[in-house]
C-alpha cells in the first residue's frame, strides 16, 4: 500500500509541474491513509449512527425531513470540496460526516418508511456499489484512492463512498438483528473482520485497493455498533449516554483531530506536501 501511494504520488507530483504556467494544479484531493486516516472515519461513522438518530428524535422533522435537509447540507459542502484544488481536512471530513450521516438515513428510509426488508437493501447497495467501482474502472482504469486528481474521479469517489455509507449500514442492521449479538459484541465481531483483512493484505497478498475499500464498508457497522452501545438505554444493552452526549462527545475529538492533522498536514501527500514549502 505504501508502495502505491508513493508511486501514484510521483506521477501527481510530475503532472503538476509539467502542467502550463497560469493554470491551477490539481492534487490528490483524499488524505494519505494514516491511522489519522482511520480514527477520524470510525469517529465519522458512529456520529452517522448516533447523529442521524438524534435528528430523527429531536428535529421534529420526521425521517423524510431529516434525510432532505442533511442531503442539502451535504450537497453544499460537496460543491466547496470540488471547487478546491487540493486535499483540505476540514472541508473533506465535513463532507464524510455528513455523507455518513446520509448514508444511514438513506438506509433508514428503506427500513423504516418503506418495508424495504434489510436482505433486500442490503444486496440493492451491494451491486450498486459495484456498479460504481465497474464504471470507475472502465472510465479511469483505477480504483485507487491515491489519484483522485480529477474531477471524474473525484465524482466516482464520493459516490462509492456513500454507497459504502449506505452499504455499511443495511449490512450491520441485517448482521446484529439475525445473529442478535448486542452493540458490544457486533463492535468486536467487526472490528475482527477488519483485522482479517488487514492480515490478509499485509501477509497473504490482498490487493491494496481491495483491501481498503473492503475495510471502508466494514468500518461503517463497527461505527455504528460503538455508537449504539454508548447512546443507548442501559435496558437495551447500551451505556445510557444518549445521542446528544455521544455525538457531541464525538464530533469534539473529530474536531480536534482535524485541527491537528490542518496545523501539522501530516495526512498531506508527499509531493504536495514538498510543493507547498518549496513554493
Amino acid at each position: 500500500m505504501a508502495y502505491e501511494t508513493s508511486k501514484t504520488s510521483a506521477s501527481s507530483a510530475a503532472g503538476a509541474q509539467a502542467a502550463p504556467s497560469g493554470s491551477r494544479p490539481r492534487w490528490n484531493k483524499v488524505p494519505e491513509v494514516t491511522a489519522y486516516f482511520w480514527i477520524i472515519k470510525v469517529l465519522c461513522t458512529t456520529v452517522g449512527e448516533t447523529a442521524a438518530d438524534l435528528l430523527n428524535e429531536k428535529a421534529g422533522l420526521g425521517l423524510t425531513g431529516v434525510s432532505v435537509l442533511m442531503s442539502a447540507l451535504l450537497a453544499v459542502v460537496l460543491v466547496v470540496q470540488f471547487r478546491t484544488s487540493a486535499y483540505r481536512a476540514g472541508v473533506y471530513w465535513l463532507a464524510v460526516a455528513l455523507i455518513s450521516v446520509v448514508g444511514t438515513l438513506i438506509s433508514d428510509n428503506l427500513t423504516d418508511n418503506m418495508g424495504v426488508p434489510l436482505e433486500t437493501s442490503t444486496t440493492v447497495f451491494a451491486v450498486i456499489l459495484a456498479i460504481v467501482f465497474v464504471v470507475w474502472y472502465r472510465r479511469e482504469r483505477t480504483l485507487s484512492i491515491h489519484s483522485i486528481d480529477s474531477t471524474g474521479r473525484e465524482s466516482f469517489y464520493w459516490l462509492a463512498v456513500l454507497f459504502t455509507f449506505a452499504l455499511g449500514t443495511a449490512a450491520g442492521d441485517l448482521v446484529s438483528e439475525r445473529m442478535d449479538l448486542g452493540y458490544w459484541l457486533a463492535a468486536v465481531l467487526f472490528g475482527l473482520a477488519i483485522a482479517a483483512v488487514a492480515l490478509a493484505h499485509f501477509k497473504l497478498g490482498l490487493d491494496a485497493v481491495w483491501s481498503f475499500w473492503i475495510a471502508y464498508i466494514l468500518t461503517r457497522p463497527l461505527g455504528a455498533s460503538i455508537g449504539d452501545y454508548l447512546s443507548q438505554p442501559t435496558g437495551d444493552g447500551g451505556l445510557g449516554m444518549g445521542t446528544v452526549v455521544t455525538s457531541v462527545l464525538f464530533l469534539a475529538v473529530i474536531l480536534g483531530l482535524v485541527v491537528y492533522l490542518s496545523v501539522t498536514r501530516k495526512d498531506v501527500t508527499q509531493p504536495q506536501r514538498a510543493a507547498r514549502h518549496s513554493a
